[in-house]
């Protein structure tokens, strides 16, 4: 079941996954395809052998066209029944299919007497009629042998056929539910995932409040306005999937501010300007535990200033993004936190190897570069596509 409740259990179908207009059509299909090749080929043998005698061994095509449609209902049962036998486990399921088999081609020849009759003409059959005992005629045993021989073939070649696309229309539906299904668990795990950054951002931002309003009360009221826009915009951005380039270096830019407001004399930012933001999508919220990985680690360990400088650049539809901070000097890179986990983790998620992010620590400098596929039209949301194949596999049913 999906995380809205609707079941991804495959279904049986009408007839081994097939639905009914399916089974229909492909067994209607083949048996016109039999239908007609039988109908040339007792014409032929028919013109062929006029010249051997009296006795008619091949039906006129009207009769042979009567007895396809007599077996038709036949066929469409005995290959219903195959279908939902299937094939496991094989030491019962085999002699089932058998027996199956076995019994339409052995009404083929009764079907074509019964067709003769209906239509006024028994030339082929005046010989049998004669008899009480028509069974043991040696001339109704050996064209009733013919054409079982004729019809059994046919009906396994048309159930080959059938259980194919049967095995292939399981194959693909199932295929189309795990996808659905890898759809559903990546959207649970980046609701997760953004979830996870929401209180992280939040508790860091009180933190800054609460020591803001020990000496600048007024100054701390106007911090509280901007903490309630810039958390719209977080729960907002909590919602999506993928959010504009340039919301989230605004969203970005208010949580520097709110920090700026806090450390005046020590903390710098150096924005992109907008001429050099392109119309990309990214990953919501992506940049925002860089940035404040940038403040938190560069601010612990020196009271000298701190510089935070991002930087947009787009080269052969690969998008990077830039977050660099001074740190203390002679400082050794730490173990990753929460922040660079969780990017790491989302763009493996939503990119699956075609994203990337390296740290580097050099020069008193800590620099996260991520690097994207330029995407230029909004995606899909993931419940969108979900309710999409939905849709596909309700019309199907």
């Amino acid at each position: 079941m999906d995380l809205e409740g609707t079941p991804l259990l495959p279904t049986r179908g009408f007839a081994g996954g097939l639905t009914r207009s399916q089974f229909l059509g492909i067994t209607c299909l083949f048996w016109v395809y039999v239908t007609v090749s039988n109908l040339l080929y007792g014409y032929s043998m028919r013109i062929g052998t006029a010249h051997l005698g009296t006795v008619i061994l091949f039906a006129s095509w009207d009769a042979r066209l009567l007895q396809h449609v007599f077996l038709l209902p036949m066929l469409l049962v005995s290959f219903w029944a195959s279908l939902r036998v299937q094939w496991s486990p094989l030491l019962v399921t085999l002699p089932l299919q058998l027996v199956l088999g076995v019994a339409f081609a052995a009404m083929a020849y009764p079907a074509l007497i019964l067709a003769n009759s209906m239509l006024g003409s028994d030339e082929m059959h005046e010989p049998i009629v004669a008899h009480i005992h028509a069974l043991r005629e040696p001339f109704f045993l050996s064209l009733w042998l013919a054409s079982f021989v004729n019809f059994l073939p046919a009906y396994g070649f048309g159930l080959a056929l059938i259980t194919g696309l049967a095995l292939y229309t399981r194959f693909r539906n199932s295929e189309l539910r795990l996808a659905a299904l890898e759809r559903e668990w990546s959207a649970a795990r980046l609701a997760a995932l953004r979830m996870q950054l929401s209180p992280h951002t939040l508790f860091n931002l009180l933190h800054t409040i609460r020591g803001y309003i020990e000496w600048d009360p007024k100054g701390a009221q106007a911090m509280v306005v901007q903490l309630a826009d810039l958390l719209r915009r977080l729960l907002n951005a909590g919602e999506r999937d993928f959010a504009r380039l340039t919301d989230e270096l605004h969203f970005a830019s208010l949580y520097l501010e709110l920090q700026q407001r806090r450390f005046v004399d020590r903390l710098s930012v150096v924005l992109p300007s907008a001429a050099q933001i392109p119309s990309v999508w990214v990953p919501s919220l992506i940049l925002q535990p860089l940035v404040e990985n940038a403040v938190l680690h560069g601010m612990a360990g020196h009271q000298m200033p701190v510089l935070v400088t991002i930087s947009v650049s787009l080269s052969d539809e690969v998008l990077t993004l830039q977050v660099c901070n001074t740190i203390a000097p002679n400082r050794t890179a730490g173990a990753a936190g929460i922040g660079l986990r969780n990017v790491r983790e989302r763009i493996a998620v939503q990119f699956e190897g075609r994203a990337s992010l390296v740290t580097t620590a050099q020069d008193s400098q800590w620099r996260s570069e991520l690097n994207l596929p330029a995407i230029r039209d909004a995606p899909a949301a993931p419940r969108e596509a979900g309710d999409n194949y939905r849709a596909a596999r309700l019309a199907r049913i």
